[in-house]
């Protein structure tokens, strides 16, 4: 009797024998120390598989499962692929490394707000932060839109742009194309003024043909 096939493979009921209480422990096939040995050395290999409380499997990453590989064996992953699921909660943040969701449904959702704080005379602007940002005009500013091999096409961006107390500040973009070729004229009243403009890319990547729109001038 072999002392074990696993985890080569399973275990048959010749090799995990069930002894009767009333089997002769030293009759062929049902020797102690062989049986011992073959649920001893199938433990071993289940233990060293999935760890214990105080000592994780050494293939075990934070937060791995185990997953089927498609060759007969299991193996600790931290990559869910091809799997459904069914319904579950998020409880914390998922980054989607710009990859395509396709046929979603979006309700109550919201985009993140940068507020990207005092413009001075020049602000080179990233989508990654948020696509809504906002900035206070504490200069003659040239924005110098996004641009890079992580700009997808199709992204959009909101400035919510408001004069600062001295007022009077002029706003500028790069590689944007505007209505008629005219760039918008800020609001230019201290403190209140308000723009909000809204920009959106059909190629990205790293010279990226930006389209700009006047969403609201003069919002205070």
């Amino acid at each position: 009797m072999p002392s074990s096939n696993y985890p080569t493979s399973l275990d048959t009921t010749s090799t995990q024998v069930t002894p009767s209480s009333t089997t002769d422990l030293d009759a062929s096939g049902y020797e102690h120390d062989q049986v011992h040995g073959a649920a001893s050395t199938a433990l071993i290999a289940v233990e060293t598989k999935l760890g214990i409380s105080a000592s994780p499997a050494a293939s075990a990453a934070t937060n791995a499962f185990l997953e089927h590989t498609g060759t007969g064996t299991t193996a600790w992953s931290s990559t869910l692929t091809g799997s459904t699921i069914a319904g579950a909660t998020l409880s914390g943040t998922v980054v989607g490394a710009d990859q395509i969701m396709s046929a979603v449904v979006h309700k109550d959702y919201a985009e993140t707000v940068y507020a990207g704080g005092n413009t001075s005379t020049a602000v080179t602007l990233d989508e990654t932060n948020g696509n809504t940002q906002t900035w206070t005009m504490t200069g003659n500013c040239t924005f110098t839109m996004p641009s890079g091999s992580g700009l997808q096409a199709g992204t959009a961006l909101t400035l919510i742009l408001t004069q600062d107390a001295s007022g009077s500040r002029t706003g500028a973009f790069t590689s944007v194309k505007w209505a008629a070729a005219t760039a918008p004229t800020l609001t230019t009243t201290a403190t209140t003024g308000v723009d909000i403009l809204t920009f959106i890319t059909f190629d990205g990547g790293a010279a990226p043909t930006w389209y700009g729109f006047v969403a609201g001038a003069a919002m205070a």
